[in-house]
């Protein structure tokens, strides 16, 4: 089979962290570029993280770029209450132990780049608010065309928000660029708290992590800490979502969700919904010409998803994933 490509966008607090280490596990796939944004953490933060998750990972030749510092139309709101200062629950090394520094381009060109060198091939994975796609897709508009496939973790359909009572964070943190993207007409797939909600990281899968002497999984329980400590505060369990890894893992593995398709866009307006998903499930409207259906995840095999990801983690899988692409190359 050919080389996946993909190009991953995150704000990579703890569960992008364990995406990103998901993604880079799997046999067959190349990570052809990271990007940073705001969200869990400020943009700069979160691409130090990602340089740190990819050095467990060995992956010290994809290049990282720093994102977007801000939303396209709303104040910048960061969540260290749940992902800890540094945005990994304290896993962060200081600067003087990292190795390298985030590339000299924003994650938007870099993004441009990748899809420009790669085109036709690059799936692109947004874990974080959609900025830095908004942006791309602005910056050049050619690109929509060349991106078989866009998998975003964000908004919600039937469950709860976590933000509000009918939003989700990463929409909710900018809005219009989450319209934006879901509009651009690329095909697109969301993954929202439908389904990432009952995708739990559950005790017994973190007993594994802490008998497993594998660096990532090591990463992983440092880094979860604080994250399994907050839900089990708000939840009474101890284990956590897993929003990102599962989104991840369903754009690598489809076949492990079900889906609705249907017109989708983003409410901009209202003070109350502001950031909420609105998708248009009536069978008799279709979608405006030119913005494609919008793919939206309602079921998932959870075992399968967090099965993938433990098995990720403690290096009990046989085949890792592409060493990826040398710095600058993308």
């Amino acid at each position: 089979m050919p080389e996946r490509l993909v190009v991953l966008d995150g704000d990579y607090g703890v569960d992008d962290a364990l995406a990103l280490l998901g993604v880079a596990a799997e046999a067959g796939v190349r990570i052809v570029g990271v990007g940073s944004v705001h969200g869990n953490t400020g943009a700069l933060q979160a691409a130090r993280n990602a340089l740190s998750v990819l050095g467990v990972a060995g992956l010290d030749g994809v290049p990282v770029a720093v994102g977007a510092a801000r939303p396209l139309a709303q104040p910048v709101e960061l969540s260290a209450e749940v992902h800890g200062d540094d945005g990994l629950g304290g896993a962060a090394p200081p600067p003087s132990a990292r190795d390298r520094e985030p590339a000299g381009v924003p994650a938007a060109v870099q993004l441009v780049d990748a899809v420009r060198r790669h085109p036709g091939a690059c799936t692109l994975i947004a874990t974080g608010p959609l900025t830095n796609l908004a942006l791309a897709a602005l910056l050049d508009p050619g690109i929509v065309e060349l991106v078989p496939e866009v998998v975003v973790m964000g908004g919600t359909l039937d469950a709860p928000g976590n933000v509000g009572s009918h939003t989700e964070a990463n929409f909710a943190h900018d809005p219009e660029a989450a319209d934006l993207v879901l509009s651009a007409g690329w095909p697109v797939s969301v993954v929202g708290l439908d389904v990432t909600m009952r995708t739990w990281l559950e005790e017994p899968d973190l007993d594994a992590l802490g008998a497993s002497g594998a660096p990532a999984a090591r990463f992983a329980l440092t880094a979860l800490g604080h994250y399994v400590e907050l839900y089990r505060g708000r939840f009474g369990r101890r284990g956590c979502p897993l929003h990102d890894p599962t989104a991840a893992r369903l754009a690598l593995q489809p076949e492990l969700g079900s889906y609705v398709e249907a017109p989708a866009r983003v409410e901009l307006r209202s003070p109350t919904t502001r950031g909420m998903l609105l998708v248009d499930r009536r069978p008799f409207v279709a979608a405006p010409p030119g913005a494609p259906a919008v793919r939206v995840a309602v079921g998932v095999d959870r075992d399968a998803v967090v099965g993938r990801l433990v098995e990720a983690l403690t290096g009990r899988r046989q085949g890792q994933g592409s060493r990826g692409t040398p710095a600058g190359a993308c």
